[in-house]
């Protein structure tokens, strides 16, 4: 099974525990069967593999991601990289084209895209499975998901289909209705569109053609920011007559709010939380290193990290997005391919940061222009690079390096390191990269 997972997310409605560089689905708030943290990345890879070890996984992202896709998954999926923003049709096209072109993938191949984020039971990666084996078939050129509804949501778009057998041609697509119209739709058999959906490569690469100029992978690349932007569901299954719907009636929970992601959490509270008696309800999500206690909330949640401090009604907890667009703040912690780095206080000449270096693993031989910077190790083993000498680096060293000094450190056991940063205009775009 070749399966794209379409990995997005504006970092937004999940603060303060998602920003602009940690989307919903690399939160760490699932335990997987040993009991250990897990996010929705891993858990949805996990179960796929579960169903098909065979699978061959790729996730189409962005740029500020992919350290995040590295540091969870390491090398067990290929990434294809959007080099900005452009809607699902684009970047399904530039996926199906890294496919065919860099991983040499036969036309006649079934592809599976699917979300990454969906909460689901492994029911429902036997049924991509299915859907698959549907795309192999050819007895239509674009074979969807359809998930049976639990309620008339206003926040998904509706797929009719022709009857009610499990597998069916689809009549046609509705978007997003009002609670009346979605009832209507629903009383006459409607499926949510949940995003799923299967074609052979060779297909999708035709109309990849039809309706964009290029050649190969590196050319639609090259191109990718004149592109339009648009929907797969407007630019194709809206517009394709051979099409049909496989019925899903498993457990499927689309985990874009609080209020939603919250169900899905196993245990009330993560992190030092205490929930007195009299709450009800009420789930807590706390990442700092210090105590939370909450006494006679109901319906509420609350949760904090170094981004901030959320506490909402769930049913408000919706509206959060607007509000957060409003907030003008660096990004407080992120994962990275070589570990993750949290902001400890920022002022108006300085920046204290906590770096924590995986195992085997380093930072840029780098230099800055208008900071200086001190290292504090606090805990592992590694060695640093300082202007060209080496040194070993264990708990209690301390390394001072003036601005455009040249420097790096790397890991032997997992090495965590204060940083401080001095100086007057201390940017990310303030560093220079060097050949060790």
């Amino acid at each position: 099974m070749n399966i794209i997972l379409l990995s997005g997310g504006s970092g937004q409605r999940l603060w303060p525990l998602s920003n602009g560089v940690r989307s919903k689905q690399f939160i760490k708030i699932f335990q997987n069967e040993g009991g250990k943290p897990e996010s929705m990345l891993t858990r949805v890879y996990r179960q796929i593999i579960s169903a098909d070890p065979e699978a061959s996984v790729t996730v189409a992202t962005s740029k500020k991601q992919v350290s995040s896709i590295i540091n969870q998954l390491g090398d067990r999926v290929n990434i294809c990289v959007e080099p900005c923003r452009r809607d699902t049709f684009p970047a399904i096209c530039l996926a199906a084209a890294y496919l065919h072109d860099e991983q040499g993938v036969a036309e006649d191949s079934a592809v599976v895209i699917c979300p990454v984020d969906p909460y689901v039971e492994d029911s429902y990666f036997e049924a991509l499975k299915e859907l698959g084996r549907m795309a192999e078939e050819g007895n239509a050129d674009l074979s969807l998901l359809g998930i049976e509804p639990t309620y008339p949501s206003e926040k998904y778009g509706y797929i009719i289909p022709v009857s009610e057998d499990r597998v069916s041609r689809v009549n046609t697509f509705k978007e997003k209705p009002d609670a009346a119209a979605a009832e209507k739709y629903i009383a006459e058999g409607a499926l949510w569109n949940g995003g799923v959906f299967a074609f052979r490569l060779g297909y999708l690469l035709q109309r990849a053609h039809e309706l964009i100029s290029f050649t190969d992978y590196r050319d639609l690349y090259a191109r990718y920011a004149d592109l339009e932007k648009i929907s797969f569901d407007y630019a194709v299954a809206e517009r394709e007559k051979e099409i049909q719907v496989l019925r899903y009636n498993g457990g499927w929970k689309d985990l874009g709010t609080w209020n939603t992601f919250a169900e899905a959490m196993e245990e009330p509270s993560l992190g030092r939380v205490i929930l007195n008696e009299t709450c009800e309800n009420t789930n807590v999500v706390n990442e700092l290193n210090i105590p939370i206690l909450c006494m006679g909330c109901r319906n509420m949640v609350v949760a904090a990290s170094s981004d901030g401090i959320l506490v909402t009604d769930k049913e408000q907890s919706s509206y959060i997005k607007p509000f957060v667009e409003q907030m003008e703040q660096q990004v407080m912690y992120a994962e990275k391919s070589w570990g993750s780095f949290t902001v400890l206080d920022v002022q108006e000449d300085s920046l204290t940061i906590k770096i924590v270096l995986l195992p085997g693993h380093k930072l840029y031989y780098h230099s800055h222009d208008h900071r200086d910077e001190i290292w504090t190790v606090m805990s592992g083993r590694g060695r640093a690079v300082i202007d060209g000498a080496e040194q070993a680096v264990v708990p209690g060293d301390v390394i001072s390096m003036p601005a455009g000094c040249r420097h790096m450190v790397s890991a032997d056991t997992e090495l965590k390191i204060i940083e401080v940063q001095l100086g007057e205009n201390i940017t990310v775009e303030d560093k220079h990269k060097y050949p060790l």
